[in-house]
């Protein structure tokens, strides 16, 4: 059992407005049943509903437990991540934003093991559940089945069931370089950007369980689960210029990126009349 000093798993959650939903987080947290320490950091991008209060309240009942890490002024999502990372001390950090939870009270005990004895990967996931605001299902997978997953194949878009509620990764040097490219700020999906970040840095891969241990929220308040159709598809390809310009690949997966972008978004940039746009991305991949 790790000491105080040194945790094994630091869990890392940011939140912003996240009222309705930040005391089921915390509380999935605190129901975590391991043979090991843990701690929890809590970033506030300065909310301006009640997530303080609430966080507070956790804070007054698990002192110990639980760091609140705040700012002065909203910096965003990637800025809160960065700024909630550096507090974290523990082996293993475990990722879930204020408006997901955890559902199985042995998830941590779970992937730790499996970190523990299987060093080729630097990622362990899971399987999760897609949930409304009122915590109906919207989706799950009925059969869930181990995944593994390289850093060819995430950059061939290839990342099922890895949600950022699912993550937990070892915490190493290599993987944080990714907040030292300028790049990285105007990425969309950063989670995205983690994951092939950390598999081609490390060169490990990422392991998915075969169980659904968390929920993932829809809701209007989300910054991708209720975004218009149209402004997805825009960042999704702005996210794809900045993989194909920023990461390295053979000539072969080069080929595979320009079928991927021909399959998902050329007719899209087409259709916005993004000819010139389309045509720069097609002649980079050739």
């Amino acid at each position: 059992m790790m000491n105080k000093q040194n945790p094994m798993v630091s869990i890392c959650c940011i939140t912003y407005n996240h009222e309705k939903f930040i005391a089921h987080a915390i509380e999935s947290f605190i129901m975590q049943q391991a043979n090991f320490e843990f701690e929890i950091v809590v970033g506030n991008d300065c909310s301006t509903d009640e997530t303080s209060k609430v966080v507070e309240s956790f804070l007054e009942k698990y002192p110990a437990k639980i760091k609140l890490v705040s700012t002065k002024k909203n910096m965003g999502s990637h800025y809160n991540l960065i700024n909630t990372l550096k507090v974290c001390r523990g082996k293993y950090i475990a990722l879930c934003e204020g408006d997901d939870y955890w559902t199985d009270s042995y998830k941590l005990q779970k992937q730790v093991d499996f970190l523990e004895k299987n060093a080729e990967y630097i990622i362990c996931c899971h399987y999760t559940r897609v949930v409304d605001e009122n915590n109906n299902t919207l989706y799950v997978n009925p059969k869930p089945m181990p995944l593994i997953h390289s850093y060819h194949d995430l950059l061939a878009g290839k990342q099922e069931e890895t949600k950022t509620a699912t993550v937990l990764y070892r915490n190493v040097a290599e993987v944080h370089q990714l907040f030292n490219r300028p790049w990285f700020f105007k990425c969309y999906a950063g989670d995205k950007m983690f994951k092939l970040f950390a598999t081609h840095y490390t060169g490990r891969k990422i392991y998915v369980m075969p169980e659904v241990m968390s929920c993932y929220r829809n809701h209007t308040g989300g910054v991708w689960s209720m975004i218009k159709a149209s402004d997805r598809m825009e960042r999704m390809i702005s996210d794809f210029n900045l993989i194909i310009t920023h990461f390295n690949y053979p000539a072969i997966q080069k080929k595979k990126l320009l079928l991927l972008y021909i399959q998902r978004y050329l007719l899209f940039e087409l259709r916005q009349f993004k000819v010139k746009k389309a045509y720069n991305t097609v002649k980079f991949l050739l």
